[in-house]
């Protein structure tokens, strides 16, 4: 009968198990010296070898003729525990017999001596699916165990093994494989199975295992009908899109094409692949684009390599970091909305809809994503100081140079002076809105003509610049060098933090939570108030705000834009 792979390679002795050296060396130490402990706790993710390494060392405890602490897999004791004719080495399932009766009638069996090795060892997998009975059950055995007796526990989930427990177990954390440990395995396996396994494939396998080395020989079972069993093979086999085609599909995300992105998702549904793992390696390659923009240098080992570079570097450029972030977050929430979706493919296309259009949503990306596309268009963002004729007065992009206006009244004022009024802007005169002077037959005095040169060389008569002109990135910038670079994070992330002037105030309006706590501190609000001062030039008082989520954030940013009336929203 065809015995699977991952049964038929397991490891026998501590030197077969891979990876795992921080573990096997320490338990042949003890094997050889005699320093074992009546209980073990085994804790790691799936397929690292618990098991595994559970029954080895029932086997090294028990052996004849251990071998510098392993098991030599000849004696009757080691031939009795592979084969399952030891009744003293026990293997209890916790998932299945999780009550408090089945614990009681192994705390019954426990007090009696083994009858044909030195030790009774209890392997419980999955200790943590125990009741809480159960365990209460298991705790009186284990604070007084007999001489006899050995308990080796493996669970998955650490945090629901009770602390009264914990503390009576000697514990071994088991990591996640490396993807060169597993593809070596791989690769050593199919060589002694007769299967032509490409390299490439080969490290596709052992990333698609995701650090289990069970995983990895049950991928590759699944493959050997092929020959050879190359990546295109193991893509087909697994139902999964491929690199290729999932950069196809980010590619057309970056051009905001949503026609060839449904188009190649229709093709890849057609085709049967899984819309959830399609997801999953669109957000891991735009991880690897955001790890290698934000660490160029220091950050490669950190990659998935699911992309080659030339693939990564072909998208240089395409993508900002906050554009990335978006994108990412959104695909979260999609993969999310997958698991109780009776329609997962409208889930999907709706995610690659938004990814191409951001300005679509109503929340505070959507809303900066809308702003962006303004200022691409040549679309003014605030309204000039005076009405202006002419071509001068056009509105001209983001990346070119503005004409500077005659008049800044965000900066040209002395310090010292009431404010400018808001209402009447186009009235400058020294007068203001008093009625000038009076000829004797009632009609009054013609203006007097202004001088350009002079009005632009002397301030009005409002005095000090309106708080209102200051701009709050303005403001960030000049915060910069002042505040240290995890501080300053949070200022340039909107959905975190966003200062309002009004007069003689700026308001800042803070995220509750993790920004709130690091913002609202006495030294940071004095240099926002410096600074502030510094850019209006006059004294600023700065009240905080906290904000529940970021859609208030946006609806409060967008009604703050509708002020401006040049600004048209497509």
């Amino acid at each position: 009968m065809y015995q699977a792979l991952y049964r038929k390679y397991r490891p026998r002795t501590f030197d077969d198990v891979a990876g795992q050296e921080h573990i096997t060396e320490t338990l042949k130490k003890q094997v050889v010296s005699g320093r074992l402990s009546h209980a073990y706790l085994f804790i790691g993710t799936r397929g690292t070898g618990k098991t595994s390494c559970a029954k080895i060392l029932a086997k090294a405890v028990n052996c004849a003729h251990p071998v510098n602490g392993n098991p030599c897999n000849i004696c009757p004791a080691c031939r009795g525990i592979d084969g399952g004719s030891v009744l003293d080495v026990v293997e209890i399932d916790a998932a299945s017999n999780n009550s408090v009766d089945n614990v009681r009638a192994l705390r019954d069996e426990a007090v009696f001596s083994p009858a044909s090795v030195r030790k009774r060892v209890y392997i419980i997998d999955e200790v943590h699916m125990l009741s809480t009975s159960a365990f209460n059950a298991l705790l009186k055995i284990l604070e007084e165990p007999p001489e006899h007796l050995m308990f080796i526990l493996a669970t998955t989930e650490l945090r629901k093994v009770p602390a009264t427990v914990l503390s009576r177990c000697q514990r071994h954390s088991f990591r996640r494989l490396d993807a060169a440990v597993i593809s070596e395995r791989l690769d050593d396996v199919a060589a002694r199975e007769g299967l032509t396994l490409t390299h490439d494939a080969s490290i596709l396998l052992a990333r698609l295992a995701e650090g289990s080395m069970r995983d990895g020989l049950s991928l590759l079972d699944q493959c050997s009908g092929a020959d050879p069993i190359d990546s295109e093979a193991v893509l087909s086999a697994m139902g999964l899109a491929g690199t290729r085609r999932t950069a196809e599909l980010l590619k057309a995300v970056s051009d905001g094409d949503s026609l060839a992105a449904l188009t190649i998702f229709d093709e890849l549904w057609r085709q049967g692949k899984d819309p959830a793992a399609l997801l999953s390696d669109l957000g891991v390659l735009m991880r690897d684009l955001l790890i290698v923009s934000v660490a160029p240098k220091g950050g490669m080992h950190l990659i998935s390599g699911a992309a080659d570079m030339e693939t990564l570097q072909r998208f240089s450029g395409r993508f900002t970091n906050a554009e990335l972030l978006r994108a990412m977050q959104r695909t979260q929430e999609a993969l999310g909305a997958l698991r109780d979706n009776p329609s997962p493919r409208a889930a999907v296309e709706l995610c690659l809809v938004s990814l191409c259009d951001p300005s679509l949503g109503g929340g505070l990306p959507e809303l900066l994503a809308r702003v962006s596309r303004l200022e691409e268009k040549g679309v003014c963002a605030a309204p000039a100081a005076f009405p202006a004729e002419g071509p001068e007065a056009a509105c001209t992009p983001a990346t070119s140079s503005m004409q500077k206006p005659e008049f800044e009244p965000g900066f040209a004022q002395e310090p010292g002076f009431p404010p400018m009024p808001e209402s009447e802007p186009e009235d400058v005169s020294e007068g203001g809105s008093q009625p000038g002077p009076q000829r004797s037959d009632g009609d009054s005095a013609p203006a007097e003509d202004i001088d350009p040169a002079k009005a632009e060389a002397e301030p009005p008569s409002g005095g000090g610049a309106p708080a209102e002109s200051a701009s709050w990135e303005a403001l960030v910038s000049a915060m910069k060098p002042r505040l240290a670079v995890g501080i300053y994070s949070l200022l340039t992330d909107p959905l975190q933090i966003m200062g309002v002037f009004s007069g003689d105030r700026l308001t800042l309006h803070i995220a509750k939570g993790f920004a709130c706590d690091m913002l609202n501190k006495q030294d940071i609000l004095a240099q926002f108030r410096e600074c502030a001062s510094g850019l209006t030039g006059r004294p600023i008082f700065v009240d905080v705000s906290e904000m529940d989520s970021g859609e208030k954030l946006a609806t409060r940013s967008l009604k703050e834009l509708e002020r401006f009336k040049q600004v048209k929203f497509i």
